[in-house]
């Protein structure tokens, strides 16, 4: 025997109308199948690549012509033109006019009563002669102005540092003199007022009470309600079917 498929009763609440997915109006966008309600623009197609047998096919240049703005049919027209030309090599038969800077007038001699400025030129070091026995400047030495020597200039007093001695000298003690550092000094307190004096005491132990006492983040003062209004609250049920028949009490009068 086949198997016998349970059919289930229809619910009209799971059938739905179809979405607006389902309906396929005509398009306004390109050519084919065009909505005839709404206006079309004229379309355009781009024509294939042609093959290279036609280049030889047909071998006519393209808008490769170049005319001259200035040719007209009744000839050129413009204004004239002109070109710059090479420099001509020189020959040493023609004759080569001089330019401005060839001329020096500067070197020229006073003509016609023209006054000159003096000129001067920078000579070389004479050298000295064997006759010539007076010396020159860097020959003579003063002498210094620093200590004693010097014979008519005041001089200050002179000092020098000799080195130390160890017998006879002031750091030989014969003596055995104690120094000042052998001796105690007396505390002031002694034969003065003396001020308060203070220590530091050291760290308290904790105390030997060994119950944990609650910190304020235990207390919950929001759930006290005992004594004061209480707020209404909400909470959220569960989701219902919707295809639950509500319940319809009938109230007698």
């Amino acid at each position: 025997m086949g198997e016998v498929l349970k059919r289930r009763p229809i619910i009209a609440g799971r059938e739905r109308g179809p979405g607006p997915g389902r309906y396929a109006l005509p398009p306004t966008i390109g050519h084919i199948g065009h909505d005839y309600t709404k206006p079309c623009s004229p379309a355009y197609t781009f024509h294939s690549r042609m093959s290279s047998t036609m280049v030889s096919v047909d071998s006519s240049p393209g808008p490769q012509y170049h005319i001259d703005a200035k040719l007209t049919r009744f000839g050129r027209d413009g204004t004239p033109s002109y070109s710059m030309l090479g420099r001509k090599k020189r020959s040493a038969d023609l004759f080569q006019t001089p330019g401005p800077g060839a001329y020096s007038p500067e070197k020229a001699p006073p003509l016609n009563l023209h006054h000159r400025p003096p000129s001067y030129s920078m000579g070389t070091r004479t050298r000295y002669r064997a006759t010539d026995t007076v010396p020159a400047p860097n020959a003579y030495t003063l002498p210094s102005l620093m200590g004693a020597q010097a014979p008519n200039k005041p001089a200050s007093p002179c000092y020098t540092l000799s080195a130390r001695r160890k017998t006879g000298s002031a750091s030989e003690d014969l003596a055995m003199t104690p120094g000042p550092g052998k001796y105690n000094s007396t505390d002031p307190s002694v034969y003065l007022n003396r001020q308060p004096s203070f220590s530091m005491q050291s760290r308290t132990s904790i105390p030997n009470d060994a119950t944990r006492k609650p910190g304020p983040g235990t207390h919950s003062s929001e759930k006290v309600v005992a004594h004061l209004p209480r707020p209404p609250s909400f909470s959220m049920g569960i989701r219902h079917s919707e295809f639950v028949t509500p319940l319809v009490v009938d109230v007698l009068e």
